[in-house]
């Protein structure tokens, strides 16, 4: 299955953050088939000084969806992020690590909703997933990333 993800970072060394990050996804979740490249962003939904740095990755892997997402927030813990966003509140974070697609599924539970029902509206998620994969189709609006960009 092909797992679409998100990455983001707007703390440390954001490079560093990604590529870090961009490791261990290929150690727990599985291989790296693509990796954008990396777009500096100004933050969304809140007020900050400092800018972000976001890119798209697809990973081939043998996971189900919430496995994919455990390991994710696994990873974004280890990597010092102590909160995740929560009621539309935004904060500065040292990483954060959004699954996207999965394959053509869709999911609504509590825990995980396939596709990630923002993406279609945030450019710094669109241009990197657009780049990496401009003729996957949306399973919900059904429209290319390409055309969604």
């Amino acid at each position: 299955m092909y797992v679409y993800l998100g990455l983001g970072t707007n703390l440390g060394d954001k490079e560093y953050n990604l590529r870090l990050a961009v490791r261990k996804i290929g150690e727990r979740i599985g291989k790296v088939v693509s990796l954008s490249a990396f777009y500096a962003t100004a933050p969304w939904g809140f007020s900050s000084g400092n800018t972000f740095l976001n890119a798209a990755a697809c990973v081939d892997t043998l996971l189900p969806p919430l496995s994919v997402l455990y390991a994710t927030q696994e990873i974004e813990r280890e990597m010092g992020r102590t909160q995740k966003s929560a009621g539309g509140v935004y904060s500065d974070r040292l990483i954060d690590i959004d699954l996207l697609l999965y394959d053509d599924r869709v999911l609504d539970t509590p825990e995980l909703k396939l596709p990630h029902p923002l993406m279609h509206e945030r450019r710094f998620v669109m241009e990197p997933l657009a780049e990496i994969a401009p003729e996957l189709v949306h399973p919900v609006l059904g429209k290319k990333m390409r055309e969604l960009l």
